[in-house]
C-alpha cells in the first residue's frame, strides 16, 4: 500500500499528517488554524475553510485514504436538505446547564442516564445541546430534521453529501442518545430533549469505509479526538492516559462498557471496537500555573522549586480544588492548604505541595476506573506539563504505575491515519490475518510512539506514604465525597 492522510479538525485548528500506510511513518504535515468565532458556536464551513488551507501545496498528492478526527461534542443541526439550520455548537456551552438538569430529572436520574447511554447529561453533550434548543430557539429547533457531530460532517461534505449518513462508535458514544454498552441508538432520548425524532447517521465498524470521494479516495469511518488519539498513541487494554490540561482527564482502555450510577465514569466506546471509560477532573495544570504565579515564576521555575524540596512537602498537603471538583463531587468546594508549620512555610515545599496535590488529584480519578475492575498497568501522561522534572519524579509513585511520557505529536491526527490505513487494508482484503480481540480484523501495528519511561521504583513505599496522607486530610476535609462516588 502506499499513503494516507489522517486529519483533526479540534476546536481551533485542523492538522493533517501524511503517513507511510504500512510504517506509520510521518511523510508530511499540514495545519492552519480556524476563523476567529466568538463563543460556542461556529459556521461548519469555516471548518472546510480550514481544511482546505491546511491541505494546501499538494499535501495530499498520492493520498490513497484519509481518515476524520474532530471535536467529539459538538452538534450540526440540519434541515431536511441537509443544510445547517444555525451555526453549530460546540463546546462546553455553559448556556446549555439548565438543559441538563433538566434532561436528568426528565428520564429519571443520573442512574437511568447512566444505564441508558453510560453518561450523564452535561452541558457538553449534543443530547442537551437539544434540549437547549428546542427551549430556548423552538423556530429553529422546530426545522431540525437530522444531527451530524462535527467528524460526520465534514467526512459527509468529503464525500460529496452522498446519500449515506454514517459515524463510528466513539463519536456516536460522546452525543447522550447511543449506548455504548448495547451498540444501538436510543431515539427516544433525541425525541425527549429536542420534541420529535430525527434522522441519525449509520454507526460503522472501527475498520468500516464512509465511502469514497469522486477522485477515488477512501474515507474511514473517522472517530471523536479523544478516540483518535488513542488510537494514534498505541494504548489498548492495560493503559491508561492522564491528561494535563488546565483541567484533567483519565481515561483507559477497557473490554466493557461501564455504567456509573454517579455519572463520574462516562462511557465511551474506542477507536478499536473497545471501551474507553473516562474520568474527568476540573483542575489540573490551573493548579500548577495558580502556585506558579503566587511564587512569582513559571511552570519551569515551580518544577525546581518542587525538586529542591522533598516527597510530602514537608508535612504540607494541597487540596487542589481551586475551582470546585468534579471528582470527587464537591462542585462548591474550595482548594485548601493543610500541616502548615513555620518550618514547612517556604517556596520549595509550597511548590511540592502543589505537584503532589494536582497529581493526587489525579490519582483520585485513576482509583475510580481500578475501583470497577480496570487493569491500570501503565500510565501514558500527556500536557506539556508531563514534561516537567517535578511531574516525572512524582507522578510514577503517585499513580502506583509505571508513567510513560511520549514526545509531542499530532497523535489525534495520526490516529485517523492509522484508521484510514486500517479501512484500506479491510477495503482491499489486505488486512492482517486474525482479529484484534475486539472482533475486528487486526489494526495496522505502526509502531509505538516514541517516550520516556518512568518506573516507581524503590521509592515507592514513600509515595504510597504520601498518598495516604493526602487521602486522609481530603477525607478529614471532606468526609464521605468518595463513599458518593462508589
Amino acid at each position: 500500500m502506499g499513503i494516507v492522510a489522517g486529519l483533526d479538525s479540534s476546536s481551533e485548528s485542523t492538522r493533517i499528517v501524511v503517513c507511510d500506510a504500512d510504517t506509520g511513518a510521518v511523510i508530511r504535515q499540514g495545519y492552519a488554524p480556524h476563523p476567529v468565532e466568538k463563543g460556542s458556536e461556529v459556521d461548519p464551513q469555516a471548518w472546510l475553510m480550514s481544511l482546505g488551507e491546511a491541505a494546501g501545496n499538494g499535501l495530499l498528492e498520492g493520498v490513497q485514504a484519509i481518515g476524520v478526527a474532530a471535536q467529539q461534542h459538538g452538534l450540526v443541526p440540519l434541515d431536511a436538505d441537509g443544510n445547517p439550520v444555525r451555526p453549530a455548537l460546540v463546546g462546553n456551552d455553559k448556556r446549555a446547564q439548565s438543559a441538563a438538569a433538566d434532561l436528568m430529572d426528565a428520564l429519571g436520574g443520573r442512574a437511568a442516564w447512566a444505564h441508558a447511554v453510560g453518561a450523564v447529561p452535561l452541558a457538553q453533550h449534543p443530547v442537551t445541546k437539544l434540549r437547549w434548543l428546542a427551549r430556548s430557539e423552538a423556530a429553529h429547533a422546530a426545522r431540525i430534521a437530522e444531527v451530524m457531530t462535527p467528524h460526520d460532517w465534514l467526512a459527509w461534505q468529503l464525500l460529496g453529501r452522498p446519500a449515506r449518513r454514517t459515524t463510528d462508535r466513539g463519536g456516536a458514544s460522546a452525543t447522550g442518545y447511543w449506548s455504548a454498552a448495547t451498540g444501538a441508538y436510543r431515539p427516544d432520548l433525541v425525541e425527549l430533549a429536542l420534541g420529535h425524532q430525527v434522522r441519525l447517521p449509520e454507526v460503522l465498524g472501527p475498520s468500516g469505509t464512509a465511502g469514497f470521494t469522486p477522485e477515488g479516495l477512501l474515507i474511514s469511518a473517522g472517530t471523536g479526538e479523544t478516540m483518535a488519539a488513542a488510537f494514534g498513541l498505541g494504548v489498548g487494554v492495560g493503559d491508561a492516559v492522564v491528561s494535563l490540561g488546565a483541567s484533567g482527564s483519565v481515561f483507559a482502555i477497557h473490554e466493557e462498557a461501564l455504567a456509573d450510577p454517579t455519572g463520574t465514569i462516562t462511557s465511551f466506546a474506542d477507536a478499536t471496537g473497545r471501551h474507553l471509560p473516562v474520568v474527568h477532573t476540573t483542575n489540573a495544570v490551573r493548579v500548577l500555573r495558580g502556585t506558579a504565579e503566587m511564587l512569582g515564576t513559571d511552570l519551569a521555575g515551580l518544577s525546581e522549586l518542587a525538586l529542591a524540596s522533598s516527597p510530602g512537602a514537608y508535612g504540607m498537603v494541597m487540596l487542589p480544588y481551586l475551582e470546585g471538583e468534579r471528582t470527587p463531587h464537591l462542585p462548591h468546594t474550595a482548594g485548601s492548604l493543610h500541616g502548615m508549620r513555620r518550618e514547612s512555610m517556604r517556596p520549595e515545599h509550597l511548590a511540592r505541595a502543589a505537584v503532589e496535590g494536582m497529581l493526587c488529584g489525579l490519582a483520585d480519578a485513576l482509583d475510580v476506573l481500578r475501583g470497577r475492575g480496570v487493569a491500570v498497568r501503565r500510565v501514558f501522561l500527556l500536557g506539556a506539563a508531563a514534561e516537567l522534572g517535578a511531574v516525572q519524579a512524582a507522578a510514577p509513585g503517585l499513580f502506583g504505575a509505571q508513567v510513560v511520557v511520549p514526545q509531542p505529536a499530532e497523535y489525534a491526527a495520526l490516529g485517523a491515519a492509522r484508521q484510514a490505513a486500517w479501512a484500506w487494508q479491510v477495503a482491499h482484503g489486505t488486512a492482517a490475518g486474525g482479529d484484534d480481540g475486539a472482533g475486528y480484523p487486526e489494526p495496522p501495528r505502526w509502531p509505538a510512539a516514541a517516550s520516556q519511561v518512568f518506573e516507581p521504583g524503590e521509592e515507592l513505599p514513600v509515595w504510597q506514604a504520601v498518598r495516604q496522607q493526602y487521602a486522609a486530610v481530603r477525607d478529614e476535609a471532606h468526609p464521605g465525597a468518595f463513599q458518593r462516588e462508589g
